[in-house]
C-alpha cells in the first residue's frame, strides 16, 4: 500500500526547483536554454573563504560540531550583528543550521501549534507557506500588489491579526520581488505588532547585503520588540556560498533553546568544514561582498531597462536581492497557434519552450499575475534572455 503521510500530502513541490529541472532537461536535449529560474549567485566563493575551508580539512575539523555550531562561528556572528547592525546578542542567542532554509523551518516548527495562524505577505518565497503547513499551522496571506511596491501596510497587518496569530514572516530584501522595507516602514508595522504580544516576527534577512538603497533595516533594531524577533540570515547570498549550507538564527534564548532541541533530534550541527569557511566569511575582509553587490546593481539596472522595453509587461524597480517580478497578466488569454496563455504558469512554460528562457510563474509565490526572473547571471545572458522574451511574446495574439 503506497500511502505517504498526510503531512507530506499537504505539501507542494518547490516550483523554483521544478522549473530548474525542466530547464536542465531541455538543455540535455541540446537546446540552448538561459536559466533565470534559480535564486543563486553566479559568482564563485571568494578565495579567502575557500582557503579557510582547505585549512579546516587539513587541520581535521571533521568531527561532529556542537548542535548550535562551533563557539568561534557563533562569536563571529555575534560580532557581525554588533558591527554591521548595531545589535547586541550573546552566543547563547545564536543557532547555526544547514542553510537559512532550515533556520526558517526550525523557527516555525518551534513556535507554531496546530491551528495557529502565520501571516505571510504575498508575494512570498515559495517555501514559507509549505513550512507553516508542515507545522500544522494556517498561512494567512496579505496581498501586496505591484502598486504598493509589493510591501504591506500597517493597516493591512492590523486587519490580518486575529487571536490565533502566532507569527509573521517578513523577508527584506524580498525574494521574489526585490522590495526592501525602510526603517520607517518597519516601524509602522512594529507599532501594530506591539499591540499583539503573542505575535513573533520571523525576519528573513538572507539578502541583507544585496541592497541598492542604503543601509539594511532590521525589525530587531527596535528595542521595544527585539525580544519577539527571530533574525534569519546566513552566508549563501552575500558570500556566494549556496552549496556550503550555513544559516543561522539570532533570537531570544528561549526560542534558540527550542530550535536547538529540535535540530538536535533531526540533523545535529551543520557541516564542520562549512562552519570554518563561514567563520572566515563573517570575520574576514568584506570587500568581496561589496564587489558582488555592485555587479548585481549594474545587472539590475540593465534588466529593468530592457524589461521596460517589452510591451505588456509592468515592471517596478527592485531595491535589493537579484530578482525582477514583472506583472504579465496583460498576456492572459492570448494565443500562439493552439497554445493559450491562461495564467502565469502557462506564461513561464511558454517562455521556456518557445523563448528558451527559464523563469518561474508567480502562482507559487502568491502573485498569480506576475513571474520571477533572477538576474544572478552575466550581462550577456540578461541581454539575450530579454531579447528572446520580447520576440516570444510578440508572437502572442
Amino acid at each position: 500500500m503506497e500511502t505517504l503521510s498526510d503531512r507530506l500530502n499537504r505539501l507542494s513541490p518547490s516550483a523554483t526547483l521544478a522549473m530548474s529541472q525542466k530547464s536542465s532537461e531541455l538543455k540535455a536535449q541540446g537546446i540552448d536554454v538561459i536559466n533565470l529560474s534559480v535564486g543563486e549567485p553566479d559568482f564563485n566563493t571568494p578565495d579567502h573563504i575557500k582557503a579557510a575551508a582547505i585549512k579546516a580539512v587539513e587541520e581535521n575539523w571533521s568531527r561532529y560540531s556542537p548542535v548550535p555550531g562551533y563557539p568561534e562561528l557563533k562569536q563571529a556572528i555575534v560580532n557581525k550583528l554588533k558591527n554591521e547592525n548595531g545589535l547586541d546578542y550573546k552566543p547563547s542567542q545564536i543557532l547555526c543550521s544547514n542553510g537559512a532554509k532550515q533556520s526558517v523551518c526550525n523557527a516555525i516548527m518551534a513556535l507554531v501549534n496546530a491551528g495557529d495562524e502565520v501571516i505571510i505577505p504575498a508575494p512570498y518565497w515559495v517555501s514559507y507557506p509549505q513550512m507553516v503547513l508542515l507545522a500544522e499551522g494556517t498561512p494567512v496571506y496579505i496581498d501586496a500588489p505591484i502598486e504598493q511596491d509589493f510591501k504591506i501596510t500597517p493597516e493591512q497587518l492590523e486587519a490580518a491579526i486575529t487571536p490565533k496569530t502566532r507569527a509573521i514572516i517578513l523577508c527584506s530584501p524580498s525574494n521574489p520581488t526585490g522590495s526592501v522595507y525602510s526603517k520607517e516602514e518597519l516601524e509602522g508595522l512594529k507599532n501594530v505588532l506591539l499591540k499583539h504580544e503573542r505575535v513573533i516576527v520571523i525576519a528573513d534577512e538572507i539578502y541583507e547585503h544585496i541592497n541598492y538603497v542604503g543601509k539594511h533595516a532590521s525589525m530587531a533594531e527596535f528595542a521595544d520588540i527585539k525580544e519577539r524577533v527571530v533574525i534569519i540570515n546566513g552566508v549563501s547570498k552575500a558570500y556566494a556560498m549556496t552549496g556550503w549550507r550555513i544559516g543561522f538564527i539570532a533570537a531570544p534564548e528561549w526560542i534558540v533553546k527550542g530550535c536547538n532541541k529540535l535540530q538536535g533530534q533531526y540533523t545535529s550541527g551543520p557541516c564542520s568544514v562549512s562552519q570554518k569557511a563561514a567563520e572566515a566569511a563573517f570575520a574576514g575582509d568584506q570587500q568581496c561582498v561589496e564587489d558582488m553587490r555592485l555587479a548585481f546593481e549594474r545587472r539590475k539596472n540593465l534588466i529593468v531597462k530592457l524589461a521596460k522595453e517589452i510591451p505588456g509587461l509592468e515592471v517596478n524597480e527592485p531595491q535589493g536581492a537579484f530578482y525582477l517580478f514583472p506583472k504579465c497578466s496583460s498576456y492572459f488569454g492570448k494565443k500562439d497557434g493552439d497554445r493559450v496563455i491562461s495564467n502565469a504558469t502557462d506564461f513561464a512554460m511558454y517562455l521556456l519552450e518557445v523563448g528558451h528562457v527559464a523563469a518561474v510563474g508567480g502562482d507559487d509565490f502568491g502573485s498569480p499575475e506576475c513571474f520571477r526572473i533572477s538576474y544572478a547571471t552575466s550581462d550577456e545572458n540578461i541581454v539575450e534572455s530579454m531579447k528572446r522574451i520580447k520576440e516570444a511574446l510578440a508572437r502572442l495574439q
